[in-house]
């Protein structure tokens, strides 16, 4: 069993910067890829980015390259969304996921949620 529990969510101004973290418990997290997806008002869950295990692999959404950065330290049992050149529609509820093959880009490769951070992007 894995437990995730995201932060750093917040409501901030176009163009500004966040970044959130997504802490897992137990002693295998280097063993899971690990991945973020987000929820917009009105929208479904949709894929962000993930990170395979050891850093092998990283993935974007398109509308997110050159802006999100991902990162994991297996150290701390933590991966991290670094959020830059923030826009309007990058509003919404953001999910930490975990999932045991080598990469996690969809919601049926997810074994387990984190509960959501809010992040709020004002124009």
């Amino acid at each position: 069993q894995v437990q995730l529990v995201e932060s750093g969510g917040r409501l901030v101004q176009a163009g500004g910067s966040l970044r959130l973290s997504c802490a897992a418990s137990g002693r295998t997290f280097s063993s899971y890829a690990m991945a973020w997806f987000r929820q917009g008002p009105g929208k479904e869950r949709e894929f962000v980015s993930t990170i395979s295990r050891a850093a092998v692999i990283i993935d974007y959404v398109d509308s997110v390259k050159g802006r999100f950065t991902i990162s994991r330290d297996d150290a701390k049992n933590t991966v991290y969304l670094q959020m830059n050149s923030l826009k309007p529609e990058d509003t919404a509820v953001y999910y930490c996921a975990a999932g045991s093959r080598w990469r996690v880009v969809t919601a049926d490769a997810v074994d387990y949620w984190g509960q959501g951070t809010q992040v709020t992007v004002s124009s």
